[in-house]
């Protein structure tokens, strides 16, 4: 497989995210639903209105979510809805909590651990999508960037139980009592993240990736506890593969000499999280092998 190139800027504003988005020379047709994360209430990390809503006001987007499957501010449509308000997205454009109506099922094809994903109903409405994830740590999944925001991310409510459980419930009451091999929860992220690759492949529907490489914290958004950044912001990385997007993530952490920069590095790897790189790869949604290419 030839390398994919992922286009780098170390400066982040609303400015470069516009330029790094523009590096990737695809116009994205059509309805066009941005995958953002919009954080747990309490959360201080998930990406700013000010930083993103530049981009999304451009391209005439619609924020998607949906409901999780932990208790919290955002398993209900209408409690998830005011967080997306107090965290300022609805100022500059509409949310879709996807699995508001219920929800659809995507194959998997030929996964060790899924046989579907249930994601949102109105995920088919869109003609294109924005994979805008926040890279950080990741207290399950040992970090998260654009794998874990296409897999858990775009599920339902019953979806990310059915991924959380490696395939054994939709039910999220009963997925965190299932006992599960840590090594199949991460393989079971990259089959859902599959499932939606092929849907919009074979739908003739375009994706684009890009992280945001800031508050580097070895805790995730959906952690309303999320601690301090143990390392400096890194960038934003943009790329059309998945894999290669966040093996440039990855890279960048474990190059790093700051101090504080092993705490991440720990996280990550006592959860595996590099697994999902070599994993995805496997299974065809991307190669690690990778160009990097700095439009500063």
């Amino acid at each position: 497989m030839n390398k994919s190139k992922v286009y780098f800027t170390k400066n982040i504003n609303s400015e470069s995210l516009i330029k790094i988005y523009e590096a990737l020379n695809t116009k994205l047709k059509g309805n066009i639903g941005v995958k953002v994360s919009t954080g747990e209430a309490g959360s201080r990390g998930y990406l700013k209105a000010d930083l993103i809503g530049p981009l999304i006001q451009k391209l005439n987007g619609t924020i998607i979510e949906c409901n999780t499957a932990y208790k919290g501010k955002r398993e209900t449509t209408s409690e998830h809805l005011k967080v997306a308000e107090e965290h300022g997205f609805t100022k500059f454009a509409n949310v879709d909590i996807m699995d508001k109506d219920g929800e659809i099922k995507l194959p998997v094809k030929n996964g060790k651990h899924l046989d579907f994903d249930l994601v949102g109903e109105s995920f088919t409405k869109y003609d294109s999508i924005i994979n805008l994830a926040h890279g950080k740590g990741h207290m399950m999944g040992g970090f998260g960037a654009n794998l874990k925001n296409m897999s858990i991310g775009i599920a339902s409510r019953n979806g990310k139980a059915y991924i959380h459980s490696c395939g054994k419930t939709i039910n999220p009451s009963e997925a965190w009592t299932v006992k599960y091999e840590q090594k199949d929860f991460i393989e079971s992220m990259a089959e859902a993240a599959l499932a939606i690759s092929d849907y919009l492949k074979e739908n003739n529907k375009q994706i684009v990736y890009i992280t945001v490489m800031n508050f580097l914290s070895v805790d995730c958004d959906c952690d309303k506890n999320q601690t301090d950044p143990v390392m400096s912001d890194l960038g934003i990385v943009a790329s059309l593969d998945p894999v290669s997007n966040d093996q440039a993530f990855i890279d960048m952490i474990w190059s790093s000499t700051e101090e504080n920069s092993h705490l991440l590095r720990e996280r990550i790897d006592k959860q595996l999280g590099r697994h999902i790189l070599e994993y995805a790869e496997s299974i065809g949604l991307g190669t690690r092998d990778y160009e990097l290419i700095n439009i500063d």
